[in-house]
């Protein structure tokens, strides 16, 4: 497959572990994940709580091969490179730790952090993933972002010295952006020379400080038809420079997907530690999905004193898991092949959704359906929210039952 990797590692995912630290130097206004400021973090606890709960998520998985291990947040860079380490080597004696393993840890390009680089290397990190968002210091001071344009391409070329591979995230569809503007930034990333480049539309989420300024009127991003011709003129132009995109938002060179990511959206089995960290595991025939407690302080006390901090472990029902089978899968250009379908519901795809929803979808070219399994067509990876609605809406009684 030219995007993702070969047939056989889509029909097997992998197995990975996800390690969330929840700590920031500042509350981007844009962001809604489990993000905490806190004057000062005790890592030397830390490092305990993550270790004894990571023993805890072990049991009923030992002994399988471990393919990924992704620290992410927060901002993990702001970790201490000997926890990374720690975490690290208790992976590997809990489980088969694949000799090819990628280990990915987000990064900000600040200074301050990007003096940490080689201590993480040195603790078995392989993969960075630097948090840039814009090479425009205008904007980065709207996004609320520490770093300026300069600092963010001098730890970019810094952490290439340093790592095996390494990823940086871009936003787009910011307020004023034209599409101009646009393709000469990303011609300006370009010029880096990347392997890998996440390339995320500016959402506004509820909750966040955007939200509220959106609703003031104090923010104006740009319209649907707009933020579409952005979106067009990002998959053109890193198509041409040699990155497709293997999902919606990510773009490799062949052989530099994010595997760690990969295990998600074909719906493998992962690990989740850490506050408010999210896990899907297979135990004797039954998908679970696990949840931390969110709140830094409530996770770290329930660890100290029970031994992991899970707020929920719950079975998924058949039609959950074809939802979020379908939601990630779709997501993807290789699509969802046959032998997952066999795997997860001992069924075809024909077997599972109304043959005339599909086929109407195919015929309008938003899906392909081959001897390979579904997939969305570039055009209905463009409405990706609607075309997911209307197939997840034709599931047969049977596939849900």
């Amino acid at each position: 497959m030219a995007d993702g990797g070969t047939r056989a590692e889509a029909e097997d995912p992998g197995f990975g572990l996800y390690v969330h630290w929840p700590f920031c130097l500042s509350k981007c206004p844009y962001c809604d994940f489990n993000s905490h400021v806190r004057e000062s973090v005790e890592q030397s606890r830390w490092r305990a709580a993550l270790l004894r709960e990571l023993d805890h998520a072990a049991a009923g998985s030992a002994g399988r091969r471990l393919t990924s291990i992704f620290f992410g947040g927060g901002t993990p860079s702001l970790m201490a490179p000997e926890t990374a380490a720690a975490v690290i080597e208790r992976a590997a004696a809990l489980w088969c730790l694949d000799p090819g393993a990628e280990i990915t840890l987000e990064a900000n390009p600040t200074s301050a952090e990007a003096a940490a680089f080689r201590g993480f290397r040195a603790a078995g990190v392989n993969r960075l993933s630097l948090g840039v968002q814009a090479l425009e210091d205008d904007a980065l001071r709207a996004l609320g972002r520490e770093h300026g344009a300069a600092e963010a391409l001098a730890a970019l070329r810094r952490a290439r010295q340093i790592f095996p591979r390494v990823s940086f995230d871009l936003i787009y569809a910011r307020p004023g952006q034209s599409r101009a503007a646009w393709r000469a930034e990303l011609g300006r990333a370009l010029e880096e020379g990347p392997d890998h480049l996440s390339v995320y539309q500016l959402t506004i989420e509820p909750g966040t400080a955007f939200h509220a300024a959106q609703r003031r009127g104090e923010l104006i991003v740009p319209d649907e038809e707009t933020a579409a011709a952005l979106f067009d003129a990002t998959q053109a132009l890193l198509e041409a420079a040699g990155l497709p995109a293997y999902e919606v938002s990510n773009h490799a060179r062949p052989g530099q997907a994010s595997r760690h990511n990969l295990t998600y959206w074909r719906y493998g089995d992962y690990l989740g530690v850490g506050p408010g960290a999210h896990g899907r595991i297979t135990r004797r025939g039954r998908k679970l999905a696990t949840r931390r407690h969110r709140a830094p302080e409530a996770w770290l006390r329930l660890v100290e004193t029970q031994g992991h901090g899970t707020r929920e472990e719950a079975e998924l029902d058949r039609e959950l898991r074809l939802a979020e089978m379908v939601m990630m899968g779709l997501r993807l250009s290789e699509g969802i092949p046959r032998a997952r379908f066999a795997r997860e519901f001992a069924a075809g795809p024909e077997e599972i959704f109304d043959p005339a929803r599909i086929a109407a979808a195919v015929e309008a070219g938003y899906l392909a359906l081959d001897a390979d399994g579904l997939r969305a067509t570039p055009d209905g990876r463009r409405r990706l929210d609607a075309l997911i609605r209307h197939v997840l809406e034709g599931v047969t009684a049977t596939a849900a039952a």
